[in-house]
């Protein structure tokens, strides 16, 4: 196996694979080194031409890079931003890279973003097995932790940030004060928080952020739900809701906030036509909303590849496989049916920032010529890399672990080649043969696999190193 090439992924239909590999090729032109004397100097991912580097999209990039086998690493787009802490554990969400310095705007006078370091951390764990790292950034997420604690934590527990910190900039959420996101945000921060402390062995911050994350799971159940909307919504000043039924809604289920019966009912609006469930899945803004508009106009109704992946990593915390599953297959399709040739482009291809919800193609933003931008593959990425790998063809991988969990909603010709845990590389594709359904595996060292089809038939096996086989059939 060759150690120094990205994994392939095999699956019935060649134009998804065709995209998957097209953007590792893309990839290698999207790396930027800050001048001396920014504090940017690593080579880090971004987009070319890009006179910033965000937060959000350094993140998000991190859940497609991990994929790489290494060649192209998530770590220094993280580290600059750790790089740029204040001493008051301030990190701001935006860096100039030619001066280092943060960039501050009217509608968001802190420069505060999505507080989703911790999540993006706990990724990389079980994809690298690094637990070195962990230690050594976690002085650093602690005191992020407690500024935004001390600069936007009310006397209610709850959060008050600009809208712009959303990321959501013209979303019609101009009556909230306490946004859902953002709220739900701290939670997931708090979870993997206590998740990471938890590696560490360090009970005092498993437990300090354990208590932290149910505070605010208590709260946002309490004021932000909407039992007879089946709804999560930003709340304003007086804690009143404003019934907006905006993507940002969704948040809680990728930080487990709703339980089974709330989950049920959030997640019947992403197959409702009138709600979420549009052609291309999810707008940014429910169909059935005064503002909501077919051509998306910015966050207005717009397919954004980030909440796609962020609603579908919250499915699979709710076993709902085959959803997720479908959604993302429905997503990857319209991706492919919009992406154009382009003048600039010789590749001949365009990934898009936003999308249409209702039809193939690019969203519109009137009066912004710039939306959506061409090639955004910090956002792309995630659908064509990512969501391919781990719901198209179904894995979960955990190298501390050393298990790779894989679920097949049906049984079809599709898998994995040359895909380095750590310093393994492994082999994972099923086919049909005469003797029935077939999966191929090879391997350098042992790991446990766990293999579910069809919601029917599970089991975990440990697989030796060298190549084998295994029948469905016999299973």
């Amino acid at each position: 196996m060759n150690k120094r090439d990205f994994p392939k992924v095999h699956f019935y239909d060649q134009d998804f694979v065709d995209l998957y590999d097209k953007t590792w090729a893309w990839i290698q032109d999207y790396w930027t080194v800050g001048p001396k004397g920014s504090g940017l100097e690593g080579k880090f991912f971004n987009h070319p031409g890009s006179a910033t580097i965000d937060q959000l999209d350094t993140i998000f990039a991190s859940f497609f890079l991990v994929y790489s086998n290494r060649i192209y690493l998530p770590n220094p787009g993280l580290d600059a931003f750790y790089g740029k802490q204040e001493e008051n554990g301030a990190i701001r969400c935006s860096y100039d890279i030619q001066t280092g310095q943060p960039v501050f705007t009217r509608d968001n006078p802190e420069g505060i973003g999505m507080p989703l370091f911790a999540w993006a951390e706990y990724n990389l764990y079980h994809k690298t097995a690094n637990k070195k790292r962990i230690k050594e950034v976690m002085p650093v997420l602690l005191k992020y932790w407690a500024w935004i604690d001390a600069t936007f934590k009310k006397p209610n527990g709850l959060y008050a940030v600009p809208l712009a910190a959303t990321g959501m900039t013209n979303s019609p959420r101009e009556a909230a004060y306490y946004h859902i996101d953002f709220n739900t945000g701290m939670a997931i921060n708090a979870l993997y928080m206590s998740a990471l402390g938890d590696i560490l062995n360090d009970k005092e911050i498993s437990f300090q952020y354990k208590r932290n994350y149910f505070s605010l799971k208590t709260r946002i159940n309490g004021l932000m739900w909407n039992a007879d909307d089946g709804f999560y919504y930003d709340i304003d000043k007086s804690e009143k809701q404003v019934k907006v039924k905006t993507i940002a809604g969704f948040w809680p289920l990728l930080a487990e906030i709703p339980n089974d019966d709330k989950a049920e009912a959030l997640i019947a609006h992403l197959t409702d036509p009138k709600s979420f469930g549009t052609k291309h899945p999810f707008p940014s803004l429910a169909a059935n909303e005064k503002g909501y508009s077919p051509d998306g106009e910015g966050y207005r109704g717009s397919v954004f590849p980030q909440y796609s992946f962020m609603i579908i990593k919250g499915l699979e915390h709710y076993d709902r496989h085959e959803l997720a599953r479908d959604c993302a297959i429905r997503h990857l399709y319209y991706i492919l049916d919009s992406a154009a040739p382009d003048g600039e482009n010789t590749k001949g291809i365009s990934l898009w920032e936003a999308y249409l919800p209702e039809k193939d193609g690019k969203a519109l933003w009137t009066g912004k010529e710039e939306f959506p931008r061409a090639q955004y593959l910090a956002f792309a990425g995630l659908s064509t890399v990512a969501l391919m790998i781990e719901n198209v063809v179904g894995l979960a991988i955990s190298l501390p672990r050393k298990t790779v969990d894989w679920i097949i909603p049906n049984l079809e010709i599709m898998g994995i080649e040359n895909l380095s845990l750590k310093r393994n590389m492994i082999t994972i594709l099923s086919n049909k043969s005469g003797r029935g359904w077939e999966i191929h595996m090879e391997s350098e060292k042992l790991y446990y696999f766990t293999i579910n089809i069809l919601g029917k038939k599970k089991k975990t096996l440990p697989i030796p190193s060298g190549k084998c086989s295994m029948l469905i059939d016999k299973l």
